[in-house]
């Protein structure tokens, strides 16, 4: 068929082709200043999450290495919005997936994931609550889905430990970043989880400008990163502030720590879609009370750019219970 010009350049040949390119916008409504918040729009991708990104990558290395097979299943420990991501590359590119994640997480992921056609294992906690979920209920998912992998002969994706993970970001979030921004860029905050999102950023924007500083966002009682005892394993953010340095983080890429409270989180959920019109998830309510937090310390010149990112959409979460919000 002949191709028309001007249109066949705007149509997408699968949903691969929506994953990245998210825009940036200003929280000026939430924090009119000093300074200035400009997030990433990650809950615009296909799945609904930055995970998207990394998904895409990190199924795409595989194949190129011939570590994954054509048609060979795919299994993930997922703390849900990965396994949306991998669900959404699977669906298209013909491998079937199945995830294990914690009863913590939120059932909205798993519901997601089942949609696009994967298989969604749900796993006791080993000792968090649901909407809390801490490290050892990560292991216990984990335990459940290595011997998946053991029993099918499946490719494990293992994001935890793949550089595939950090390296979607450097490839694709920082210069996105750096490009969207007119390569103005004073200060990066981000959650870490897996900590892929924030060592490919930050190492990305360190070597476009030294003087760029860095800041972990941690949720307080769980500072790990900090080098704090841990004395809250359990918090809002899923998929984030598991209580340890995660294997993809490189201290060198970062300049600070900050932490924030379940009640900051909450607060500036409910700001963030108020003032700015955004359902976000805690990760990124998380984000943005940190921003301001920065941008009132003083630590930064008075006109300061800090970006940060919107990880997914907040449809992605049951209600937070009601004692947490009274």
């Amino acid at each position: 068929m002949k191709p028309v010009d001007g249109i066949d350049n705007e149509i997408k040949s699968s949903a691969l082709g929506l994953i990245g390119n998210t825009p940036i916008v200003a929280l000026d409504r939430l924090h009119p200043g000093p300074g200035r918040i400009l997030a990433k729009c990650e809950f615009m991708n296909p799945g609904a999450s930055i995970k998207c990104r990394s998904s895409l990558y990190m199924i795409q290395r595989a194949i190129e290495s011939g570590e994954l097979k054509p048609g060979q299943p795919v299994v993930e420990v997922t703390s849900g919005n990965q396994g949306c991501g991998l669900a959404v590359v699977c669906a298209v590119l013909g491998h079937h997936l199945t995830v294990t994640m914690s009863k913590g997480n939120s059932v909205q992921r798993c519901i997601h994931m089942e949609a696009l056609g994967a298989k969604c294992i749900r796993v006791p906690q080993a000792e968090g609550t649901y909407g809390n979920v801490t490290v050892n209920d990560v292991k216990a998912a984990e335990e459940v889905g290595l011997k998946i992998v053991e029993e099918t002969s499946a490719y494990y994706v293992n994001q935890f430990n793949n550089d595939a993970n950090s390296q979607s970001h450097y490839c694709t979030t920082g210069p996105e970043l750096w490009r969207q921004t007119g390569q103005h860029v004073d200060a990066f905050v981000a959650t870490v989880g897996t900590a892929g999102t924030f060592t490919g950023v930050s190492k990305y924007l360190k070597e476009k400008n030294p003087n760029i500083k860095t800041y972990v966002v941690e949720p307080v009682g769980a500072e790990a990163i900090k080098g704090e005892p841990i004395t809250k394993p359990l918090h809002l953010l899923q998929g984030s502030g598991y209580g340890c340095v995660p294997n993809l983080f490189h201290f060198e890429y970062m300049d600070e720590t900050l932490s924030v409270t379940d009640e900051e989180v909450i607060e500036y959920k409910k700001l963030i879609g108020e003032k700015e019109g955004l359902y976000v998830g805690y990760t990124s309510a998380a984000n943005v009370a940190a921003a301001v937090k920065l941008l009132q310390s003083g630590k930064l010149a008075e006109d300061a750019w800090v970006v940060t990112v919107l990880y997914d959409t907040g449809l992605k979460y049951t209600p937070v219970p009601q004692e947490l919000t009274s």
